[in-house]
């Protein structure tokens, strides 16, 4: 592994930088929009009769993106852009007939099978971060940051303020957003910002955008701005002071720890300050997160804790500072969730916190935070605090470093009884290497990890590499993990064994090789859009080398043009168990060696229709024993108002003898009614035998001002053995008004 890291990045650093110096520049003065000053205020609302697009610079040759790169979208778009001395003004119109295709009228529902459009911007040109606004054809809103790590789905958890309007028409629709200055970071002076603007066509199934992105990308990737070229400097967003107080209040009891039913008020304030026009600090006294969607439930069949993603307000704007070391939601050393929460997820009173975040300059961005806790029971008080700061190098690449620090106030007696306690601490290194056409990547990263008594065996090295091209896709990524690398304000997947004979958990360090090799293809006169072949290998060895596990999956996976899709995967894993486990709660099955194989199979169907389903079988083997799974899903919309999910898994686990037998069932489905684009009704409901629990949480949602909210939120817990024995309720009401200063 020492030898593969130099070699990795002379080779891939000089091959690839030249060359795609050329490329972008290219790219950009291929994609190129003027913005026009309007003299007068812009109505938001969705008709475009403001003299301003009489007159402004049009854009209409979008590119398709989906189901394929090649050629132009079925139904035109166009779009022009605006500003004043307050907003960044933009108007869409969208040729199209017939009812619209909208999944919710819920804020934050996102693009993905929505009509719609998008604008993407990097106020930087840093082709790394930008932010990406969407309003679908019924204006629901949706916003998110961007990072240049972010390969997956967005989570629309960043929010911040700004305005839109839609109109229809018998052969269009149209749309016009107003983005406040002060809801962006970008530096004074700045006249060339990276920009995209996105359609998303459902009754085609299209996905279009002004430039022209590759079918294996994302369309918001960074790498694929055009220029969005300013008469003069912007304006400068001014003074930018938020004030978010709020107050809450609650009845609830816990039955299964014998409290009884009590009232509770409680109050605080969020607020947010920009130091400059890309510098933000954020303040919070004593948060409340009860508005928070209640986590999903899943039914584990691995050995080791699952992750589960933040969805916290505060912790999300500029999270990816902070969070995007290692690899995120395998083994990263900064994971919010540790923070107010205990390990079963029950909340820890946070007292108060400051967040430093954004750019100082056009290729360095900081982060900086410390969170106060306050104590409950045995839970003593602790202090978080983190660095981070990322440098941008050669366009795209970066390096990037951090500190955090988890301090605990314990008293002299949790001293002498857990001194291991004391303290985490964290430091770590990360050289990326981004392409500027985004095909290429490296990355070599060096953390440290700090606890009373550690000196040896207390690090985590990572390095590897990837190549994204139109049909074929490589990643090759090696990990080194001592066994003594302790992530206090992190997570780490699978360093902790638990052994089910002694219940109690081992921690082990892992060496592990992951190899993913897709290809694709994209048939032409076919109703299929796309086809992907996909390898993947994950290789781990014991910190002395010995094998550990193998695990070797292939699939299959077809998207035809009318949204819907299948795949079919063959796993085979090799394995040498280190410690007994249990997944029935009988013996636990024997350390030893194991290998099995199973099939996978998955059917999603057309998700623009009224119903709508999902199937997937599992069966084979399963350690020594087999595995019979089945998941479905019905999905009933009555657009846009009404939708129901049901989702359900059944996991049925044979073993020989006295290993024992069990069948797993979990029960989620969700209720959604929106009112309108700013009332709306949500229910979960979730039976999981797994965790012994029935959960119900009902949360009502008023958004009565831009970002000002009042919410009801009931919740109920029951044990499902015996059914209807009741755990925990509450009922929690919350209301919190945005102001600006």
């Amino acid at each position: 592994m020492k030898f593969f890291r130099p070699v990795l990045f002379i080779v891939f650093f000089t091959s690839t930088a030249n060359a795609q110096n050329m490329t972008v520049e290219s790219f950009q003065k291929n994609f190129q929009i003027h913005i026009t000053p309007t003299a007068s205020p812009i109505k938001v609302d969705g008709i475009l009769d403001d003299s301003i697009w009489a007159v402004a610079e049009k854009k209409s040759d979008f590119f398709l993106k989906f189901p394929t790169d090649e050629g132009r979208p079925k139904r035109k778009t166009t779009v022009q852009i605006s500003y004043d001395d307050k907003f960044l003004y933009l108007a869409y119109t969208c040729y199209d007939s017939g009812k619209s295709q909208i999944q919710s009228l819920k804020r934050d529902v996102g693009h993905i099978d929505n009509d719609g459009v998008g604008f993407i911007v990097d106020p930087l040109n840093s082709r790394t971060t930008g932010f990406f606004f969407v309003v679908n054809e019924m204006n629901a809103q949706s916003e998110d940051q961007i990072s240049a790590n972010m390969d997956g789905e967005l989570t629309w958890s960043w929010n911040n303020k700004w305005f839109s309007g839609t109109h229809h028409y018998d052969d269009r629709w149209t749309a016009e957003m107003a983005i406040p200055f002060k809801s962006l970071r970008y530096p004074p002076g700045s006249t060339l910002w990276g920009a995209n603007f996105m359609r998303v066509d459902m009754k085609e199934n299209e996905y279009s955008g002004w430039t022209h992105v590759p079918s294996n990308f994302k369309i918001y990737n960074m790498a694929f701005t055009g220029s969005l070229i300013w008469d003069k400097p912007p304006p400068s967003a001014g003074k930018n002071v938020v004030v978010i107080p709020y107050i809450s209040g609650n009845v609830q009891g816990d039955q299964e720890n014998g409290i009884k039913t009590n009232a509770g008020f409680n109050a605080g304030l969020d607020s947010k300050i920009a130091l400059n026009s890309s510098l933000n600090l954020d303040l919070t006294m004593n948060p409340d997160f009860s508005q928070v969607e209640v986590d999903q439930q899943v039914t584990n069949l691995t050995r080791f804790n699952i992750f589960l993603p933040e969805k916290r307000s505060f912790f999300l704007e500029n999270s990816d500072i902070f969070g995007e070391y290692g690899i995120p939601g395998f083994m990263t050393p900064f994971y919010s969730r540790k923070i107010g929460l205990d390990s079963n997820n029950n909340p820890i009173p946070i007292i108060g916190g400051a967040r430093l975040s954004g750019s100082i300059n056009k290729t360095t961005r900081i982060g900086v935070m410390d969170i106060q806790t306050g104590a409950k029971g045995n839970y003593s008080p602790e202090n978080y605090a983190a660095v981070s700061v990322f440098k941008n190098l050669f366009g795209r690449s970066s390096i990037k470093g951090y500190f955090l620090d988890r301090e605990n106030f314990q008293t002299d007696a949790q001293k002498k009884q857990n001194p291991f306690n004391a303290y985490g601490r964290n430091a770590g290194l990360t050289f990326e290497y981004g392409s500027l056409n985004g095909k290429w990547n490296a990355w070599y990263g060096y953390h440290l990890s700090m606890k009373p008594g550690i000196k040896t065996d207390n690090s985590y090295q990572e390095t590897g590499f990837s190549y994204g091209g139109k049909n074929l896709s490589v990643m090759v990524d090696l990990v080194d993990m001592g066994t003594n690398y302790y992530t206090d304000m992190g997570y780490v997947q699978r360093i902790v064994n638990y052994d089910a004979l002694r219940d109690t958990s081992i921690r082990v360090g892992f060496k592990h090789s992951f190899t993913n090799i897709t290809f694709r293809t994209y048939p032409t006169n076919s109703r299929l859009g796309r086809v992907t072949y996909k390898m993947e290998n994950y290789l781990v060895l014991n910190p002395n080398n010995s094998f550990n596990e193998n695990d070797l999956n292939l699939g299959v996976q077809a998207e035809y043009k009318n949204t819907s899709m299948y795949k079919i995967q063959v796993n085979h894993n090799e394995l040498n168990l280190l410690y007994p486990i249990s997944f029935t709660g009988k013996t636990p099955i024997p350390a030893q060696n194991y290998r099995y194989s199973n099939v996978l199979f998955n059917y999603f169907s057309d998700t623009r229709k009224t119903f709508g389903y999902t199937v997937g079988f599992t069966a084979g083997e399963f350690y020594n024993g087999h595995i019979q799974s089945v998941t479905a899903s019905i999905i009933y919309r009555s657009r846009p108002h009404f939708n129901l999910i049901f989702q359900t898994e059944y996991d049925k686990l044979i073993f020989p003898n006295a290993y024992g037998n069990t069948e797993l069932l979990l029960l989620s489905p969700k209720i959604e009614y929106n009112f309108s684009t700013k009332t709306s009704w949500t229910t979960f409901l979730q039976y999981n035998t797994q965790e012994n629990n029935f959960n119900i949480n009902s949360r009502f949602q008023y958004r009565f001002k831009p970002m000002s909210d009042l919410y009801v939120v009931f919740t109920d817990n029951y044990f499902t053995t015996p059914f209807m024995l009741n755990k925990y309720k509450a009922i929690v009401f919350k209301l919190n008004y945005w102001l600006n200063l």
